[in-house]
């Protein structure tokens, strides 16, 4: 089986109190080419800033970063989205005076018809008529912003997709036309894709789950057995708030 990302050993620690304190401890994980991984755990377990350092947001203190067998630790985030991988933030920002087609086009890198800004809308349920000229500013709501968002990542046409926290702060049909979203893009089979999240809904979209707590990898498998795993924990006292 073809991996198109691997971790191996991978640390990630800040300074504090005149030592060092570990956030993500000696991850080793694969993540196989096509396939849609979840990762999930307790807050404050590392997950968010593995995410960022697979990204290159944040340097890995150690440790190595491999992409379709190329590693990529030394690359900054510019240059691996020019690889081809995508980042959705948890609170997308916001842009001032631009055009939701010009950020499109943006993302693509390129020029795009009309058609294809519309097109790339309405694959992420958005009515293209009524949001392609609209400001990406304040005046979109939460659900809204992160559709968008997703849509241009649809349009980078990244070949492997990493979302931090994709429902955080969406109305339920917003995160009920997401997760349809994250469906299509799997079945598709053209991109890997990372999902950060808590909610058994996107859990259960998986092809593998990987849970992390206290910066380390606890656990790595199907999301049926993994769930019975984070449940167990979650009446324990361990994971309480993983879904």
């Amino acid at each position: 089986m073809k991996f198109m990302l691997e971790l191996r050993d991978l640390c990630f620690s800040v300074p504090g109190d005149g030592k060092r304190i570990d956030i993500l401890n000696h991850i080793d994980l694969t993540v196989p080419d096509g396939k849609l991984v979840v990762i999930t755990g307790p807050n404050g377990s590392g997950k968010s800033t593995l995410a960022r350092v697979i990204m290159g947001i944040e340097p890995a203190t150690s440790g190595e970063i491999w992409l379709d067998g190329e590693r990529i630790d030394g690359l900054n985030v510019t240059e691996r989205a020019r690889r081809g991988i995508s980042y959705g933030f948890q609170q997308p920002p916001r842009f001032k005076g631009m055009k939701v087609s010009d950020l499109l086009e943006c993302a693509a890198g390129k020029q795009i018809s009309r058609e294809d800004a519309c097109h790339y809308l309405a694959q992420v349920g958005l009515c293209s008529q009524e949001y392609i000229d609209r400001d990406v500013d304040a005046s979109l709501s939460g659900g809204e912003l992160k559709r968008i968002e997703i849509a241009t990542i649809l349009a980078r046409n990244a070949e492997l997709m990493i979302f931090d926290e994709p429902e955080a702060g969406i109305d339920l049909w917003s995160f009920g036309r997401l997760t349809e979203t994250f469906q299509q893009i799997h079945r598709r089979g053209t991109a890997s894709m990372i999902i950060i999240s808590h909610q058994e809904r996107i859990i259960r979209l998986a092809d593998e789950v990987v849970l992390i707590s206290g910066g380390r990898v606890t656990g790595h498998g199907p999301a049926s057995e993994l769930l019975e795993q984070i449940e167990s924990a979650g009446q324990s006292g361990g994971c309480a708030d993983c879904l």
